[in-house]
């Protein structure tokens, strides 16, 4: 996990001038329709998911966006044993390059598979963005917030690993792999440059779980190394 966050003071301009060099991180390579607008699936989820899905479309509505919703069933389907997104979700989504999803419920449980992780292997979403910045005019704890959370999606606790060891004890495997620290160490400093900022935080337990965190604190220095700037 990383906390990516912009310092105002004594920022180096070498930074934004290594963007050139800094590997794409979001960019949209949608077109619009015939109509003009932007095509984006639509994944109401469960709970909430669809209440709160329709208040989002009205408030694009009310902006004028000119985006165009395609609504998506995510309820998974079986198929060779294994628990998959239906074809029309997953066509949608590859059509439309991206998607807006609501809160997906997983029931509690022996057998069942999290769709949300089911969402992002299938699409390979290892890098979880989440901003946090100050609204002018609304007064909070902390003045002047702009950091943006980056976590890892696919591995560590998400990986899912998990069996009863006896009766009343459970046991979970955390799962680090070099190549995915660094993927996503690289998806944070890229993010940073792009960005206009020069500190990244990597968030880790290391202190405790030498082997599995250490490895990834130290993968997340190796790439450190490639942006000096950083």
């Amino acid at each position: 996990m990383f906390s990516v966050a912009r310092r105002l003071a004594n920022r180096p301009h070498s930074v934004v001038r290594t963007m050139a060099t800094a590997t794409p991180t979001g960019n949209y390579a949608g077109q619009k329709n015939t109509r003009g607008n932007y095509e984006v699936t639509l994944i109401p989820g469960d709970g909430i998911g669809p209440e709160i899905s329709s208040s989002v479309e009205r408030i694009f509505t009310a902006a004028k966006v000119p985006i165009e919703w395609e609504t998506a069933d995510v309820t998974p389907v079986l198929r060779d044993g294994k628990t998959v997104i239906p074809d029309s979700a997953l066509h949608s989504i590859l059509r439309t390059k991206i998607a807006l999803k609501g809160p997906l419920a997983t029931p509690i449980g022996k057998g069942h598979v999290s769709l949300n992780l089911t969402l992002r292997r299938t699409f390979n979403l290892y890098a979880n963005l989440r901003p946090c910045k100050s609204v002018p005019g609304f007064k909070t704890h902390y003045d002047n917030v702009d950091t943006v959370l980056i976590r890892e999606n696919t591995e560590g606790e998400y990986s899912g690993i998990e069996h009863e060891v006896v009766g009343g004890v459970m046991q979970s495997i955390k799962l680090i792999t070099r190549p995915a620290s660094e993927r996503v160490a690289r998806f944070a400093f890229a993010h940073a440059v792009a960005t206009g900022r020069n500190h990244v935080t990597a968030v880790h337990k290391a202190n405790i779980m030498k082997l599995s965190d250490g490895l990834f604190l130290q993968a997340c220095q190796e790439v450190a190394r490639e942006y000096p700037h950083v």
